[in-house]
């Protein structure tokens, strides 16, 4: 397997965890839909994953490395360095009376379109695999 392959394959288990991670909180906003004054949470990890992506892949001939000449110089910050996940507050959607703001057709559309989401990486991690199987089933046949 190469290097590239699993990289590929890292990043498909870790989007596959966040997916997870997102199904379990948006079925926890649906648990919570008559608590009063429960505020809907969602996950974001679109920026972590890109980020992610952009590490494996970059392309170091058109990046410029800072120098670190002494060893008490503060490494460089980079904000847009996401190491995890974060969570916030779905807002946008009218509060009932008992301040509760979960709106379940919102909630279910969500968990549809993550479902879709986990499934087609689930799917795309297997062909990745088959046509590396297959690969190595016709390179010893060849001998």
């Amino acid at each position: 397997m190469s290097i590239q392959t699993y990289a590929t394959s890292h990043l498909v288990a870790q989007a596959l965890d966040y997916r997870s991670m997102r199904q379990d909180m948006i079925s926890s906003n649906i648990a919570n839909a008559d608590t009063p004054f429960y505020r809907p949470r969602d996950i974001s990890f679109g920026e972590t994953l890109a980020v992610k992506q952009a590490e494996l892949y970059k392309d170091t001939s058109t990046t410029l490395d800072l120098a670190q000449t002494n060893s008490f110089h503060m490494p460089l910050y980079n904000e847009r360095d996401i190491s995890k996940a974060t969570t916030f507050f779905r807002d946008g959607h009218m509060a009932r009376n008992d301040g509760n703001s979960v709106d379940l057709d919102v909630e279910t559309t969500e968990m549809s379109k993550n479902s879709i989401m986990f499934n087609a990486l689930v799917n795309a991690d297997k062909k990745i695999s088959m046509i590396y199987k297959n690969v190595v089933d016709s390179s010893s046949k060849v001998s």
